[in-house]
């Protein structure tokens, strides 16, 4: 994942490093290197009281997106819940695991570009519009149960959005 996908995310940045060994409170930076296959920053530190050298590595923090429900409730946003359901919507289909995924992080993706916080109802428009282009029965099947169909005239209507 690109690094500065996460800029908009990260809390906290460590600027002095105390030194483990003679808790000297300003150590610098002589190396700094990717880690972890960039979602890690490794830094060589040595300090210039009593010359030890130590390693330190920052990671991103993300912040955590909410999704407020109808109630008023605020939970994390689970991203398991997203696959789950276009899962079911997709059985049968010619849907590979591998573009649920992709769908997954798109909606996630496009939900994070709009804050921290978002409504459920924010949630099932964005899996709505990502099935649209993934597979018209799996998104027929999403919209009945998401926008509780209980009769054929809402498929009716759905199909000719659909179409739009």
């Amino acid at each position: 994942m690109p690094f500065s996908r996460f800029l908009g995310h990260m809390a906290t940045i460590v600027t002095n490093m105390r030194c483990p060994i003679c808790s000297h409170d300003d150590t610098k930076v002589v190396d700094s290197r990717a880690a972890e296959d960039g979602t890690a920053i490794r830094r060589r530190r040595q300090c210039p009281e009593c010359s030890y050298r130590f390693s330190t590595r920052e990671r991103l923090e993300e912040v955590v997106l909410m999704v407020v429900k109808r109630s008023g409730d605020r939970t994390p946003f689970n991203r398991l819940k997203i696959i789950a359901g276009v899962s079911a919507a997709s059985k049968g289909r010619p849907v590979e695991e591998e573009q649920i995924e992709v769908l997954a992080d798109r909606v996630e993706e496009a939900l994070r570009a709009t804050g921290n916080e978002v409504t459920s109802a924010q949630v099932g428009h964005e899996v709505l519009e990502q099935l649209r282009e993934l597979d018209e029965v799996a998104y027929l099947r999403f919209a009945s149960v998401y926008k509780n169909f209980d009769q054929a005239a809402d498929f009716r209507r759905e199909l000719a959005l659909l179409k739009k």
